[in-house]
């Protein structure tokens, strides 16, 4: 049958008439939530390409045996950045390294993938590097550019990713404003915040709408997130960083979190001590306790729903 693959609709739409086209045998499931399903159906299946979000993927570690993955050759992640965390777990744990992919529907809908290296005879071709979203699918253009000026950055310095090729969506239906807003020349505007290095692997920093002003200076939600995971050394994702206006300092974050007491003091006796700039460390006051993070059914961290959190944290006590 070769290769058989195995896909999750987690945002790669794109990829689902694939499989009809190249003669590929395919296992679907309707929740990739549901761990002990997944399991048992790459096992009985011998699936070898598995497609999922990190969110999922450190759900299979803690749930999934070793050896019911068995069969993969090829775990491609997307929708949201992998933490090094993750990938280093499942690792661990499946035997088989997560390579990290990017895309968008706008853009039909993968822009760049991390691959295997090409091997031969006196030859090695990087096809991966860690922390990267790898490079981009041939006819594909990427530019990075201030995001006030627009003017393009040199090497390694973070700014706008914008996208062109023949995978550009042509507009939004009946939304020419939406249109004009994301495509220019056409180039179309990710949203996101990202460098390329002298390789050609971009890396993505976080999306422009998750930076907070912070006494005019530019602080990204991920990297909080990304620390405090640290110094908890939390194997999933317990927590997650959203903001709120401020009077003083324009915004302030609000870390969203599913820590008990002990672990939360943890946390913040911890990161008063990190290496991260002042601006940067929420004080004890903007950490908020939820029950569970919100996820969207693709996987991703729901947005909205966490500022509402945040927001709801913050309203005042209605009148008895």
């Amino acid at each position: 049958m070769g290769m058989l693959p195995f896909f999750h609709s987690f945002g790669f739409t794109g990829t689902i008439c694939l499989p009809s086209l190249a003669g590929i045998g395919v296992v679907f499931h309707p929740s990739p939530l549901d761990a002990n399903a997944i399991c048992a159906l790459v096992a009985k299946y011998a699936v070898t390409l598995l497609l999922s979000t990190p969110t999922f993927l450190n759900t299979y570690t803690r749930r999934c045996a070793a050896e019911s993955f068995g069969s993969l050759r090829l775990v491609m992640t997307g929708a949201e950045k992998l933490p090094e965390r993750v990938a280093q777990t499942f690792e661990d744990h499946f035997g088989i390294r997560p390579l990290e992919g990017y895309g968008c529907t706008e853009c039909s809908p993968v822009v760049a993938v991390n691959t295997y290296d090409f091997r031969a005879a006196y030859f090695r071709q990087v096809g991966a590097k860690r922390g990267t979203i790898g490079r981009p699918l041939p006819g594909i253009g990427i530019r990075i550019v201030d995001p006030d000026t627009g003017e393009t950055l040199p090497v390694d310095t973070p700014g706008l990713l914008l996208v062109r090729g023949p995978n550009i969506m042509v507009g939004y239906l009946n939304r020419p404003e939406k249109t004009a807003e994301v495509l220019k020349d056409s180039w179309y505007n990710t949203g996101d915040i990202a460098a390329v290095d002298e390789d050609g692997f971009l890396r993505v920093t976080d999306r422009l709408s998750r930076f907070s002003k912070i006494g005019g200076e530019m602080v990204p939600h991920i990297k909080v997130e990304e620390k405090l995971h640290e110094l908890l050394e939390a194997e999933g994702q317990v927590l997650a960083v959203t903001a709120l206006p401020d009077e003083k300092k324009g915004e302030k974050l609000v870390v969203i979190h599913t820590l008990n007491d002990g672990r939360l003091r943890e946390a913040q006796e911890k990161l008063a001590k990190s290496d991260l700039p002042a601006l940067w460390k929420p004080r004890p006051d903007q950490f908020v306790f939820a029950e569970k993070l919100p996820y969207l059914g693709t996987g991703k961290l729901d947005l909205r729903k966490l500022r509402e959190l945040a927001m709801s944290a913050q309203a005042p006590a209605p009148p008895v």
